[in-house]
């Protein structure tokens, strides 16, 4: 049965502003059977979800040919990886071509620009022949437009068959009223000087303008790549071979695309890992940085997961893969920073809102200057007048800086975000992210390991370590949780194994066996209670103590006495406090739930400086928090780790999922921290500050542009300072518009959570 609903993912070629999105957007969503469309100009992909049942991939593609653009074919047996890296290369060659379309442009402007100063010079007129002068700048002009510009009126006309209009729209009426002019000044200057009029000419107006424009284009095109460096980079981790074990033990190196699940890989010190596995021997040490942002390297053993792209440190080791392809973490990732990429932020819609009628306004307004300047100036230079301030105005509104101002900005972070360990789902989580003041964390998993851990060994009459030695062999032929805590922190003293016999393990109070020749009991204190072992008052008062910080107390007895104590708890996290006290110096308040009884919750909360918390919260209860929390009027984000945090991470308006957790949790989160570490949620929040803040600043610069200096270049300032905008300037200033906008999203680049 087929799902209700597809999602397709088309690289549009052909936009050259934020109205080109918009008409995309606007042809996908009225074809019948597609539910949403989102089209990202920054990206140049568009997002469709559609209904099987009505709609096609083919159906989409024709919608967006119907608005006059093309769309990049995708050869279906290509990976991903593939397929970015065929987009990356027919970018490269777009750009190349642009940049010979500029230099054209340039060098006949350079031309085209002294040859017109000739005009001005009228003692030249003796020696040049101006009328000829004017059919040779005609003739250089002319490569300018039908080949430099020759996208700027393709793309125009089909707006205007298909009845809309765009940034290119501005520059065609604009440049071509300029163009068109000169031509009729050149071939019958005799019309105007009849009617009183200068038959002038402006080529090196017409020339400059798509010259000026392009160089813009020229290094948008070249920050907007920048802007995908992160995403890049993290294609570009993907192992290339892989030394796969056959059959009878041989070593092969193979492609990356043809190891399968199953294969048993041979990985050496200094190789990366080419997929993902489970390691089945050996021991090394693992730099996974590249995947969580964790500096340190990951001991790797028997039965621990491995991940593509991660880099094997010292030892050698062979692992069974478990993941190929589109399902490894990395192409996970990719996957997810890609959807981040292409979502759209709620601060958009105004700048879409703006950007739908921007257009049609300002052909609007160019009119009406056109209109007043020829009917208030001077009979003799009225035309003049009203022709460059008409292509002025057309040519400083472009609002390319409107449409870039947002997308870019969230192409960084999210990139960013990926290389710090912070996967960010979509651009509404992090504006989202931007207005939390209150997070709630759970406590196990999440402030603490979320595994027992030996906190205390206590022995009397004998030497700890030995004592330690002695329980360690007795648990190590245990499966209980507390057993395994033993083991790992008597490996960890560095303590020798020890042989026990006549294992026997006694449900719900411990085990028993005989270690150098000597019956060794580890439990609770029923287990002694029943084999009639009597607690000396010393052992007594120490057992309280470790009872009071709530720890779990395993009791030691050796022949027949009891000799001493282990602590065991779910230790906090070295780094929780630290995140905990730069979270509430950015002004959040922290708080933190837990099932455990008030007096655990109340030992964890003082270790890491919270003063509220909610103690006995049953799992389905957990979402009810947040609703309490909400209810106070807080922007509550939610951090957990497992399949019982999943309902409050939902409900929450941020919910943030510890990496080491569970799938169900990162699935309901809308951020995933890769590391087990709450200092991804102070990067989180402190990303998605520093991100909306810059698109802010975007959108100030974007309608600040406009609101400035349509008005200038409509003349207004004519009467107070006898200034006109030149239709260069404003090409000029239209082009650093849109690179101010890019450079200040690239900012983000220098972002460091600490």
């Amino acid at each position: 049965m087929e799902a209700p609903f597809k999602t397709e993912t088309l690289d549009i070629e052909g936009m050259t502003c934020a109205s080109c999105a918009a008409f995309v957007e606007k042809s996908l969503s009225r074809t019948p059977g597609v539910q949403r469309a989102v089209v990202n100009f920054a990206t140049e992909k568009a997002t469709i979800d559609y209904s099987p049942a009505e709609a096609s991939p083919a159906t989409l593609k024709e919608a967006v040919v119907q608005a006059g653009y093309g769309v990049v074919e995708r050869a279906p047996d290509t990976s991903a990886a593939e397929r970015n890296a065929e987009l990356d290369r027919q970018k490269a060659a777009a750009y190349q071509q642009l940049k010979r379309r500029f230099w054209v442009a340039a060098g006949l402007a350079m031309l085209i620009m002294p040859l017109s100063m000739l005009m001005l010079w009228p003692a030249l007129g003796q020696h040049v022949n101006m009328q000829w002068l004017n059919y040779v700048l005609l003739v250089l002009t002319l490569p300018v437009l039908f080949y430099s510009g020759r996208e700027f009126y393709t793309s125009a006309w089909n707006g205007f068959r298909h009845r809309a209009a765009n940034m290119d729209t501005l520059i065609t009426v604009g440049t071509g009223a300029a163009f068109l002019y000169s031509v009729a000044a050149t071939v019958a200057p005799r019309f105007f000087t009849s009617r009183g009029l200068m038959p002038e000419v402006y080529y090196d107006t017409t020339a400059t303008i798509i010259a000026l424009i392009l160089l813009g284009k020229v290094l948008e095109l070249r920050a907007k790549t920048q802007t995908s460096a992160a995403m890049r980079a993290l294609m570009g981790l993907q192992a290339k071979t892989a030394r796969v074990v056959r059959p009878g033990g041989q070593e092969v190196d193979v492609p990356i695309d043809q190891v399968q699940l199953g294969d048993l890989v041979v990985v050496r010190p200094g190789e990366k890992v080419a997929t993902d596995g489970i390691v089945q021997e050996g021991y090394s040490a693992v730099d996974e940085a590249m995947l969580t942002g964790e500096s340190l390297p990951v001991t790797k053993k028997t039965g621990d997961p491995v991940f593509g792209a991660t880099l094997n440190k010292t030892g050698s080791f062979r692992f069974k893969v478990t993941k190929v392809g589109a399902d490894t973490m990395l192409a996970q990732i990719v996957k997810l920073v890609e959807d981040a990429q292409g979502s759209r932020a709620p601060i958009q819609r105004l700048a879409d809102k703006v950007s739908a009628i921007f257009v049609p306004t300002v052909v609007v307004i160019a009119i009406l200057t056109f209109v007043l300047w020829f009917d208030l100036a001077p009979v003799e230079v009225r035309l003049p007048l009203a022709l460059v301030n008409f292509v002025a105005v057309l040519i400083i509104a472009c609002p390319c800086a409107l449409g870039l101002a947002t997308p870019t900005a969230i192409m960084v972070s999210t990139g960013k975000g990926a290389e710090h360990g912070v996967l960010i789902r979509n651009a509404e989580a992090l504006e989202k992210a931007y207005q939390v003041n209150t997070v709630l964390l759970d406590k196990t998993g999440t402030i603490t390991r979320g595994e027992p851990a030996v906190t205390d060994v206590r022995a009397l009459g004998q030497d700890e370590r030995q004592l330690l030695q002695l329980v360690a062999a007795v648990e190590r032929q245990s499966e209980h949780p507390l057993a395994e805590a033993v083991v790992r922190h008597a490996a960890a003293q560095g303590l020798a194994s020890v042989a026990a016999t006549d294992f026997r393990a006694v449900e719900g109070k411990g085990a028993a066996a005989t270690v150098q020749g000597q019956t060794v009991l580890v439990g609770n204190h029923r287990l002694l209670a029943d084999a009639g072992i009597l607690l000396s008052a010393a052992l007594t008062q120490q057992a309280e103590q470790l009872l009071a910080q709530a720890k779990t107390v395993l009791y030691v007895a050796v022949a027949g006495q009891a000799v001493g104590l282990i602590g065991v708890a779910d230790t906090v996290r070295e780094t929780s406090a630290a995140a905990i006290r730069q979270l509430q110096d950015l002004g959040i308040e922290v708080v933190m739930m837990t099932g455990d009884n008030p007096q655990t919750a109340a030992q964890v909360a003082r270790q890491v400086g919270i003063t509220r918390y909610f103690a006995e919260v049953l799992p389905q209860d957990k979402a009810s928090q947040v609703k309490a929390l909400q209810a106070e009027g807080r922007t509550v984000a939610m951090v957990g780790d497992g399949i019982n945090d999943a309902p409050a991470l939902a409900q929450a308006d941020v919910g943030l999922a510890i990496g080491a957790g569970t799938d169900v949790a990162m699935e309901a989160a809308s951020i995933t921290l890769m590391r087990s570490d709450l200092g991804g949620v102070v990067t989180a929040i402190a990303l998605s500050r520093q991100t909306i803040r810059t698109i802010k600043q975007n959108l100030f610069f974007a309608f600040i542009y406009n609101a400035l200096g349509i008005p200038v270049a409509a003349g207004l300032l004519y009467p107070l300072f006898g200034v006109l905008l030149s239709p260069m300037l404003a090409a000029a200033a239209m082009a650093l518009s849109s690179v101010s906008v890019l450079t200040n999203s690239l900012r983000l680049r220098a972002f460091s959570p600490r």
